[in-house]
Order: C-alpha cells, then structure tokens, then sequence
C-alpha cells in the first residue's frame, strides 16, 4: 500500500497522491495522462481527476502499479475497477494491467483466440486477473519476449498448464525448464496468425511476436516517443550489443504491421506505410546514436 507519510511533494493537494516508492515506469502515465505525469524521474500527480471516468483511469493505475506507489486519501472500492483489465486495445488483443516488480514494471498482453489465448509476457499474478482470464479462455500459451519480463510465468504455468515459450540464448536458472526454448535466428511461424521474429540486441535472445500482420509485440526492443512522435530504441537500456540491436531491427523492417505494443514504453497504433516509414527513420537515428 502506498503511504501518505511518504507522499512526494510534487503532487498536488487531493485524493490521490504517489509516494516515494515509485520506480516510474511510466504505466500510471499512459493509463491515465489526464493525472499522472513524469516529474524529477518519478511520477507524479499532477491534477487530481475531475470526474467519474478520469478517476477510474487513476484507480486503473492503482491496480497496474507494480510497486503499489499511488493511493488515495480515502477508502475506495475496486470490484468495478478490478473488471476492466484486461483492457481491450483493438480486435483480439488487450492490455493486462497488473504489472509486475519482477519486470521492472514491463505491459502484459493477452491475444484472445478460439484455438487457444496467447498471453504475452508476464503481469503479476493477481486472484482478480486470474478470475478474469479464466472467464476469457484462461492462458494456453505464454510467450515471453525477453529474459527481463518472465515475471511470475512460473505461478501462470502452474494455474493454467499453459505452455512457455523463450529464446534459450535469454534462458537462465528460473527459466531452463520452460517448454519450448527457442533456437538461433531463423524466422518461425508458430501458426497461421502468429510469427516469431529473433531481435538479439536488446538481450541475447530477444525475440518479438507479430498477429496477423497488425500487431507487433516488441518487448523492449522497440517502442513509440510521444514527445518526437517517432518510434524509438534506446542504446541506454541496451543490454547486450547495440549494433546487434539495429541489425535486428533492419531485419524488423522487412515485415508489415500496424500497432506496436512494448513491454517498456508507449503503444503506437499507425497505418502500415506509416510505420514502415517511421522504422526506417528510427534506424537512421539509431546508427548515429
């Protein structure tokens, strides 16, 4: 729970507040940026909501906050909240919310699909997402994109039975037993719907998921900037190698989609010769970074 006696002094006065606990990923900011924003690396309230729908976007950032970091003055009840996640975001594809410490605070996604939901990358394990799952067709695959967001895969395997899937380059003592490990750089159709595409760079074995030919999950290897209103790869959070990092993403460049949903970052959604567009100036930009 978030404490007032930690309250950081950059809120505004009201209801809400966020304490110093907070490790600003960002999620309470694209959840709801009517509230919260970005203020001396953390977030922030910055103006108290001002009606009924502004104030379930910030009781939303409450339940997603991975650290419990925001709170409120008063007592509030989260049975309507708590039915909203997972949140859709377009056609099949919907936002988990409940993001995890594990991950550094990294987006969860579910792809809902009559063969089986595909949940990518790991949210926390909570009894109200859980229930909400189970209701949508429950996990039949959990495809992690990255070692820095398994999360807590080991509590969904065991809840749903649901089959995991890694790069074995990202594998470590907590993920060698995962079911299916993925090996070198070759493109992989998993089915008709789903293609996996290695993207080593970020970590060794990163690897993003494209539905359809629409949305691409990008794990931290690629995100948007709302301030450049650019796409954009950050070389600070480059674990590994960053000239790996823009080969992959040239190779990124060849295929075609629509929506871009990271682990880390701000979702884009733009038309297909936009994005290819966009791609082509965030490699430019990387390969003078």
């Amino acid at each position: 729970m978030a404490k007032f006696k930690s309250r950081l002094s950059g809120n505004v006065p009201g209801d809400f507040y966020v304490d110093s606990s907070c490790i600003d990923c960002g999620a309470c900011q694209w959840l709801a940026p009517e509230t919260f924003d970005d203020y001396c690396d953390k977030a922030r309230v910055y103006r108290q909501p001002a009606d009924e729908a502004g104030k379930t976007r910030a009781l939303m950032s409450i339940l997603a906050c991975p650290v419990a970091a925001i709170g409120t003055m008063t007592k509030q009840d989260y049975r309507s909240v708590e039915a909203l996640f997972p949140e859709p975001v377009d056609g099949d594809v919907y936002y988990c919310g409940y993001h995890s410490p594990k991950s550094f605070g990294a987006a969860s996604y579910l792809i809902k699909r009559p063969g089986g939901n595909v949940l990518v990358d790991s949210p926390r394990y909570s009894k109200p997402l859980l229930d909400r799952l189970e209701n949508m067709g429950g996990v039949s695959t959990l495809f992690l994109t990255h070692s820095d967001d398994v999360g807590d895969h080991e509590k969904f395997r065991r809840h749903f039975g649901c089959r995991r899937i890694l790069h074995e380059a990202d594998a470590g003592p907590m993920t060698r037993d995962i079911e299916v490990l993925l090996q070198g750089e070759g493109i992989i159709r998993l089915d008709d719907e789903i293609t996996l595409v290695p993207v080593p760079g970020h970590t060794p074995g990163s690897v993003c998921l494209i539905y359809r030919d629409t949305y691409l999950f990008s794990g931290d290897h690629l995100s948007w900037s709302p301030d450049r209103q650019a796409l954009k790869a950050s070389r600070a959070t480059c674990w590994f190698d960053w000239e790996k990092q823009i080969r992959s993403m040239e190779r990124l460049a060849r295929f075609r989609f629509e929506w871009v949903l990271p682990g880390h970052g701000v979702r884009c959604h733009l038309s297909s010769e936009r994005m290819a567009e966009e791609l082509i100036k965030c490699i430019w930009a990387m390969r003078v970074a």
